[in-house]
């Protein structure tokens, strides 16, 4: 008896932190009572929680009738067998999967559309491993085995298939960290992230704007020498390539694991 009054308190402390992070993170959350009966990511992290207390004691078939009972109920889906940290959001929450082996951490923001998958047929690991903090935008997919490390933001419609530095912004397909903070993570953020993951950096366009900028300083420089000039942009040997440039913006250059 016992036993079941600690795991209902559990459960309880868990809601509760569950029903604080859509507060915190969702502008239209009027009211706590809102967000308990009418908030289909709460709803689902809620089934899942219970799910996954079954599934870890051996119950695997009535944890998966769970899973599936709430998939039909929210349309997010979540195997049982995935680790999911306290101050989970999933914000709308339509079309979302999360893999059997899959670990989340805390505070970690998902929006709709994103997936947590794997890349194969392998037993063993082969979901991602989402540190605390995380915000995977609309529509994202990570996949695979690997870490997104705390703090890092994953952009709308990316494809993610290694790991991600903490800190880091990421984007595109393959997904490639175009911004890393490369600072230790302030332990506030992690648990009261920045939402902001729409306000993103364009790569190709600061990578077409630095090129249209180095012809106009190649342009400068062959006038000048026709006019007898020195050159005003004559660069010594340790200004980086525009090929150097280039790539880095791109995030071509390693960025951290992706």
């Amino acid at each position: 008896m016992s036993a079941i009054l600690t795991a209902l308190k559990n459960f309880l402390a868990l809601a509760r932190r569950d029903i604080d992070a859509a507060m915190e993170r969702d502008p239209a959350a009027r009211s706590r009572f809102e967000v308990a009966t009418s908030y289909p990511g709460v709803h689902a992290v809620w089934a899942h929680r219970i799910a996954h207390g079954l599934h870890v004691r051996g119950f695997k078939l009535v944890a998966r009738w769970i899973s599936q009972f709430s998939r039909f109920l929210t349309g997010i889906e979540i195997h049982p067998g995935a680790t999911i940290g306290p101050g989970f959001f999933i914000d709308h929450g339509m079309g979302v999967v999360i893999g059997e082996t899959a670990e989340v951490g805390e505070d970690v923001t998902l929006y709709q559309g994103v997936t947590l998958g794997g890349t194969g047929k392998q037993h063993g690991k082969r979901h991602p491993t989402i540190h605390d903090g995380v915000v995977v935008g609309t529509g994202a997919q990570v996949l695979g085995s690997f870490d997104v490390g705390q703090g890092a933001k994953i952009g709308a419609g990316a494809i993610v298939v290694k790991n991600v530095p903490p800190n880091s912004t990421v984007v595109g397909n393959p997904g490639r960290a175009v911004v890393v903070d490369g600072q230790r993570v302030d332990p506030d953020e992690l648990h009261h992230p920045k939402l902001e993951h729409s306000r993103l950096p364009d790569p190709i366009a600061e990578a077409f704007k630095r090129l249209v900028e180095r012809v106009a300083e190649l342009e400068d420089d062959i006038a000048n020498l026709e006019a007898g000039r020195p050159c005003e942009h004559r660069h010594n040997g340790h200004h980086a390539s525009i090929e150097s440039e280039v790539s880095d913006l791109l995030g071509l250059n390693g960025g951290g694991g992706i």
